[in-house]
């Protein structure tokens, strides 16, 4: 048995959830799969897995393997990327991850700038909106908005944007203008489901942040399908500033209730900050770092 590849046959079981994802994920067999890890537990004398009808679960001792496991990988993984010369040029992989919208507006141009410019760099781009766990995930950075929980990941601030309430010229000369948040009441809102509650909306009023009822006239699963509803007439909707940074300064869209909106998010460059930083994902922080301060101020409404 070799026990480095049992282990790492045991983490992608584990990442992807089953035996049979872990062998679509890896192109191996599953019946190699699976005899791996069996193997893996015959030789530690105890059981790592639980298989039920749906996903794979680990037990007490499974979940501190485990743990140890992706430890062990991560250091042999650095100590190859040190041999190889990652630490002393910028060379290799780097994977990234973005939130959608952001990712394709803002982070896309960098990267290509920066292939551009390190030819012996790759980099794989991740976009979702959803908090992706850098070790579990095997990403060197993640770019966020929001405020960061205390951890042991160093973040790197590149500027910060708003969530800000807009509709077109045209519906608020329809409807009329919003001068208080309550206003909303009597207004058609376009609500973007994965990013704010469809039935109500934040503002701060004096030090309180309070929630407020807004009538969903039509409800979407993305940020660009709100604006082109919004652009379009339907209502007024709620996005980040950097969003609609382009359709404000082209006169399709005008904001509102500004005076009213939640504190400013951050936005950062996080990496996990474990071990001695590889020179690509160095390169990579001080080309990307004032590219990006720069367009966010360039945003700014």
């Amino acid at each position: 048995m070799d026990r480095l590849d049992s282990m790492s046959t045991l983490l992608a079981a584990v990442e992807a959830g089953s035996l049979s994802a872990a062998s679509r994920k890896l192109s191996m067999p599953l019946a190699t799969v699976s005899r791996r890890v069996a193997e893996l537990e015959a030789h530690l004398g105890t059981r790592l897995l639980v298989r039920t009808s749906r996903r794979l679960a680990l037990t007490d001792t499974g979940r501190d393997y485990v743990a140890a496991c992706r430890r062990i990988l991560e250091e042999i993984g650095e100590a190859e990327r040190a041999a190889a010369g990652e630490y002393s040029a910028p060379r290799g992989e780097l994977q990234i991850t973005a939130p959608v919208v952001f990712g394709r507006l803002h982070v896309l141009p960098i990267v290509t700038a920066f292939l551009a410019a390190f030819p012996d760099i790759n980099i794989r781009l991740v976009l979702a909106d959803r908090m992706v766990n850098l070790l579990e995930e095997h990403a060197d950075l993640a770019v966020r908005i929001g405020a960061l929980a205390d951890s042991a990941l160093v973040a790197t601030r590149v500027g910060s944007i708003r969530r800000v309430a807009c509709a077109s010229p045209a519906y608020f000369a329809t409807s009329g203008t919003l001068r208080h948040p309550s206003d909303l009441a009597s207004h058609s809102c376009v609500t973007f489901e994965t990013l704010m509650s469809p039935s109500s909306w934040s503002f701060t009023l004096g030090r309180d942040t309070v929630a407020v009822a807004v009538r969903s006239r039509l409800a979407v699963s993305t940020a660009e399908a709100a604006i082109d509803a919004a652009v379009a007439g339907i209502g007024i909707t709620r996005v980040l500033s950097y969003q609609v940074a382009d359709a404000v300064r082209a006169g399709k869209l005008a904001l509102a209730l500004t005076e009213y909106e939640p504190p400013r998010s951050p936005v950062s460059l996080v990496t996990n900050g474990q071990g001695l930083l590889p020179q690509k994902l160095r390169a990579f922080l001080d080309f990307a770092a004032p590219l990006l301060r720069a367009r966010l101020e360039r945003c700014e409404l």
